[in-house]
């Protein structure tokens, strides 16, 4: 039985996933999904913060010099976690290109806590709430 247990934490170890990872992909262009908003950079930062707050993401790791950031959801009853990163980019003072990565933390988690597409779509609505005049809520709002 101990066998049987050492041998499956090794297999679920090996397909785990890193927030290296999460540049790595982001660094080579071979995973992200990219949008672009019309909001500010400073806006585009703070927007995708509250995103990834609304979708229980735990400590930040900011790299504002080179316009990303970096977090992480522990796990729920669908997912082992997810590690996530946003990079903000302006296009000029009022539009801004945010290109967001999300990775499973382990490979035999079916599903991410945060896809890239549920990110924009969260994004898009909270552009809306931020064009309105109105504060972002602390909770998602529905």
């Amino acid at each position: 039985m101990r066998r049987t247990i050492t041998l499956l934490s090794i297999l679920a170890m090996a397909g785990c996933a890193s927030m290296g990872d999460v540049v790595r992909v982001r660094e080579n262009g071979s995973e992200g999904v990219t949008r672009v908003y019309p909001v500010t950079p400073e806006q585009a930062w703070d927007i995708s913060k509250m995103v990834f707050h609304w979708e229980g993401a735990d400590e930040f790791e900011e790299h504002r010099d080179q316009g990303y950031m970096l977090t992480s959801s522990g796990w729920n009853l669908i997912s082992w976690g997810t590690y996530m990163g946003a990079w903000i980019r302006p296009i000029d003072a009022n539009n801004t290109e945010v290109t967001v990565v999300t990775k499973r933390k382990a490979s035999m988690s079916l599903v991410t806590k945060l896809t890239e597409d549920t990110y924009h779509r969260r994004f898009t609505h909270a552009v809306g709430i931020v064009k309105s005049g109105h504060p972002l809520p602390l909770s998602r709002p529905r």
